[in-house]
This record gives C-alpha cells, structure tokens and sequence, in this order.
C-alpha cells in the first residue's frame, strides 16, 4: 500500500495574492476587502508572534487601506491603554519626539520597532493632511502588565481636579509602584516581588482601589461640574485597567493562569466597547489568540475566553476577526533566555496537518483568504487543519472557520527593526537586553 504524502492545499480560487508588503506601495490588491468586511464596526488584525517585520508591514497596509478607502477613524492595538494616550496626542498633532512616543506611548515592547513607528507617523502626516483625523487607543493594561504606576498615577492626576479633597493612602502608592518598572523584561521580579508581600499588604492594596472604583462612580456628577465627560470617562477606565492588573497578579501569584487570561482578554474587550462609544469604525490590531473567535488553548491551560469570542458576541456581524499564519524565518523566543536579549528564535515549517502547514503549502507569497466564501473541497481542506500555531513551538486545537473569517499568510518572516532613538528613551533593562541581542 502506498501512503499519500502530498500535502493538502488551497485551490486557486481560495487564493487572493498580496502583491507586496510595503506599506508606502499601491493598495490596489487589496479590493477584496470592500466586499470581504462588509458593515463590521471592528475589524480585528491577528499576528502568529509580535514583533515581526512583516506582520507590522501588513497591518500598516491595512491601516492605510481601511482609513482611505472605509473612513476607519481609529487604530486599536495590544499595548497599554493608559499610555496610549501620549501616542493618540502626538498623532493628533502634538508636541514631543517621536522616538519618546514610541518609547513611552506604547507598552511591552510593542513600540521600540521602526516598522511601528512608521504607523505612528504616518497616522500623523495622514491627520495634518485630511479633515478625517485617525486616532490611536491602547486596549491593553497599564505598565507593560507589571506596574500599576501608570494607571493610579493617570487616575490620581484626574482626581486633582476632580476630587482635591481626596487623599490616597501613601502605602497604597507606596505598595502599587514599588513592584516593578513598566518593561516587559520586568514581569519574573515583578510577580517575585507581589509574592512577597504580606497577605494583608496585598489585601489593603486591592481593597484600596475597590473603594476607589467606588468613589468614583459614586461622585459621577459632581466630579462632571468640575471637568468633562471624555477626562471622567477616560480616567474610569484607567482605574478600571488597573483594578484588573491587580486581578491578574493576584490570579498569577496564586498560579491561575486561566483565571488572569480571562480577566485580562474581559477588560480588553470592555475597553474596545468604550473606544466604540467614541469611534464609528475600529481596527484591532492584537495577537491571534485574542482576536480568534473560539476559546484559546495555551500550553498548560484549560481554554479560556478570549477577547474576540467576547466581542463577536456583542456585535455579531460588526466584529470581522482576520487571522494571521506564518512560514518559516525568526519568531518571538518564549524561553527563560528571552529576558537576557534572545529575543528571537528560528521558526521550524510548520506541523503537518495544521493551518500553518495548509496556508503554505497552498501559494508561495503572502495571500488572503475568506474562510466564508469557499468551495466544498476548500472547506473540507481547512475544517482538516485542527492546530495551529499559537505560542512559539506549541500548537493549539483549532477549528479555523469558527475561529476567524478571513486569513493571511506569510510565508517568510523575520525580526522587526530596533528604532535606536526609541530604545534610548525605554527603561535601563530594556536598553540592556537589546544591547545583548545580536539580530540574525
């Protein structure tokens, strides 16, 4: 008996090429989207690993092609939600550098690349030039998802105005800013130095910002006679991210993994409804994993409820989840060596029988394909590819067509580009890192 060894494919029809990933390049290959996203409100963009060159290229094209073609009037990504607001000011046409945006304004890494900073400009230019301003939201905690000095001090600096008889605690502040500095190589001490506080300090610690939260709901209007709706609302929600972080450490610290990804994917995708009430149209720029709209595995996890699964829930056909595969080249490194500057690792040809494996045995440059528009044959191919990858070298159970709607592929990829002027601005441990990572 002889076994088949022919990889499964796509048909041709199935296939929609990309003729290019460059941003600045003509947009035209890109139509199939006016039929393909339809009235959604959000339009969700995944990536298989953050920090690659071509995912941020990618979403830079679709940046320019949803504002210029659909009217999309903002970009929300994975990155700090408090932050994000330096970064919404400066594309809005204020004061400052770049390369302190790209530092500063966005978290965990997730601004230190040139390939996003060219998003941040050319969202800029994009605004001095049309009557339709774009703007920029983080939907993400504060402080990288280590510190919540961030988010209390936004909170704290609204309340001078808005409560001046209001006195925090100083042990609170004192307990809340002193785990950690706001990098992402920052997260072991920073989990290390959460367990070992004292029970009570922790208690206190989340007790406090519980009757903040309280306070502050409850003083709604009288603090609206001393500022506007927008600043209330938008230091409730800088509260409200950092009563979450305060959730996910505790969950973390008590090694409830699960418990920490749902309550961190919930906020996310209650801070994607709160940027609806203030934007027509939405694109979601975040991880596969929290665009996907089923439950996401992780390695050692029960599955969890994602943020996609949440949003697709509220709107229905308004949420479109795009989501994203990948070849071979470098990928994101998740071993314990990632915080001493390896930063990337080789990425193996994917698993046979997996949606990766699919996509790239089906066309050899990047291409799209609407998972709601194909043959029988090219169902059946896709309903087959049961994992995907997800983290690194694992592979989660995935049923692609209840997952997302339409996916892109690239067959090779590679690490996004250091901005050195934006790494000057970032925290000590993260100038140090990349000055022990030696790009390939």
């Amino acid at each position: 008996m002889t076994m088949n060894t022919t990889a499964a494919r796509l048909t041709d029809e199935a296939i929609v090429p990309l003729r290019t990933l460059d941003p600045t390049g003509p947009l035209d290959d890109l139509a199939w989207l006016d039929e393909a996203i339809g009235d959604a409100r959000v339009v969700a963009i995944g990536e298989s690993a953050h920090y690659n060159r071509e995912f941020y290229e990618l979403r830079h094209r679709l940046l320019r092609y949803l504002v210029e073609r659909h009217g999309f009037s903002a970009y929300a990504m994975e990155t700090g939600f408090v932050e994000g607001r330096q970064a919404d000011a400066w594309i809005r046409g204020g004061e400052g550098r770049l390369d302190q945006v790209m530092a500063n304004g966005l978290t965990s890494l997730m601004g230190v690349w040139t390939q996003m900073g060219a998003h941040l400009q050319w969202m800029r230019d994009h605004n001095g030039t049309t009557g339709r301003p774009v703007g920029f939201y983080g939907i993400d905690l504060p402080g990288s998802m280590v510190s919540m000095e961030p988010g209390l001090d936004a909170v704290l600096s609204y309340l001078e105005q808005a409560d001046p008889e209001f006195r925090l605690d100083p042990q609170v502040r004192e307990t809340a800013c002193g785990l950690a500095a706001p990098s992402a190589f920052s997260a072991p001490a920073a989990l290390a130095a959460y367990g070992a506080l004292a029970v009570e300090t922790r208690d206190a610690l989340t007790a406090a910002l519980a009757d903040l939260a309280a306070r502050m709901k409850g003083r709604r209007l009288d603090y609206l006679r001393r500022t506007t709706v927008d600043a209330y609302e938008r230091a409730l929600r800088s509260l409200r991210v950092t009563l979450t972080l305060d959730t996910v450490v505790r969950a973390l610290a008590r090694g409830d993994q699960q418990a920490a990804m749902c309550d961190r994917d919930a906020a996310i995708a209650d801070t994607v409804e709160w940027i609806l009430r203030r934007e027509d149209r939405i694109i979601l720029a975040a991880h596969n994993g929290h665009v996907q709209r089923r439950p996401l595995t992780l390695p050692g996890m029960p599955p969890m409820t994602p943020m996609g699964m949440r949003l697709a829930e509220r709107l229905g056909t308004g949420y479109l989840a795009i989501g994203a595969t990948s070849g071979t080249g470098q990928t994101l490194n998740t071993g314990a060596d990632f915080y001493t500057g390896t930063l990337f690792t080789d990425l193996e040809a994917p698993e046979p029988g997996s949606l990766d494996a699919l996509m790239a045995a089906s066309h050899d440059g990047p291409f799209a394909t609407d998972l709601r528009r194909l043959s029988p044959a090219d169902t059946d191919a896709v309903r087959a590819a049961t994992r995907q990858r997800a983290v690194g070298a694992f592979y989660a159970d995935q049923s692609p067509l209840d997952a997302f709607d339409l996916v892109v592929h690239l067959p090779y990829v590679t690490a996004a580009e250091p901005d050195q002027a934006a790494l000057a601005q970032a925290p000590s441990d993260v100038q140090q890192a990349f000055s022990r990572w030696k790009p390939a």
